[in-house]
């Protein structure tokens, strides 16, 4: 991971643009949008500064000016000289998603988020509002953190009374808080790998790494796909399975022969 991908709150805070014409348009766009007050002065108290000049040289001379104040810079379609990137962004409101290639190509970014946005639905904000609107009551019908999280993993998954791909609302939280005490996710599960490649997991592989409370590996199983999973995840060789207690959702994992 070459950037650490963070979300910045901008509301209220000034934010350098220097630049006009189509690439600065977007940018002020974009900025405003989070609620930054933009400026052209380069000496104004900021927090980041933008540079969408068109001349090579002339935005090459202002990166440099502005590094000098400390300032994080972006300099549009100038990947080299950028202190941090802007996203591509499906905006869920508070639900935010980026998805960003290090400046090697906006497009690229382009259609991951296009093809996202036909997936993600347009309710997954009211959800994520509603879930935070009732963390109390969360809290006290599973007052453990262990019970809370599983029943929450247990909600939320695929076919799940609050699965994130289909339409939720705050009524779909509330049928699901009247019902505490709904069969939660716990099973033995047996995963078969057919590569040594973690980006070749499929989407339930990584779903149940996610999720599992203990995992008994294979020898041969590499540490890289185990990284996929949960980090307080409790972790044997699978030779120990007969030696450990098994509780909640457990995965047996064996490379493919």
């Amino acid at each position: 991971m070459d950037q650490l991908p963070i979300f910045v709150t901008l509301k209220g805070r000034k934010v350098i643009l220097l630049g006009s014409g189509e690439m600065a348009d977007a940018k002020r766009r974009l900025y405003g949008r989070a609620g930054a007050v933009l400026t052209d002065d380069e000496q104004a108290d900021a927090a980041l500064a933008v540079v969408a000049l068109e001349d090579d040289d002339e935005a090459a001379a202002a990166v440099k000016r502005l590094k000098a104040r400390g300032l994080l810079v972006n300099a549009v379609d100038r990947s080299a000289l950028c202190d941090y990137t802007t996203p591509a962004i499906i905006d869920r409101q508070p639900v935010l998603i980026a998805i960003g290639t290090g400046g090697a190509s906006a497009g690229l970014a382009k259609a991951v988020r296009q093809r996202l946005e036909q997936i993600l639905p347009a309710n997954l904000g009211k959800l994520a509002q509603a879930l935070f609107a009732a963390r109390e009551r969360i809290k006290r019908v599973w007052p453990e953190g262990a019970d809370r999280r599983k029943a929450i993993d247990a909600a939320l998954d695929p076919g799940g009374p609050l699965d994130v791909l289909t339409d939720r609302t705050g009524a779909d939280v509330e049928t699901w808080l009247a019902m505490p005490h709904a069969e939660r996710l716990s099973a033995v599960v047996e995963l078969e790998l057919n590569s040594t490649d973690p980006d070749e997991l499929t989407i339930r592989q990584a779903r149940l790494l996610g999720q599992a409370d203990q995992i008994f590996a294979a020898d041969d199983v590499p540490a890289a796909l185990l990284d996929r999973a949960r980090a307080d995840a409790e972790r044997f060789s699978l030779s120990l399975w007969d030696e450990q207690p098994v509780t909640g959702l457990t995965l047996r994992i064996r490379m493919k022969t």
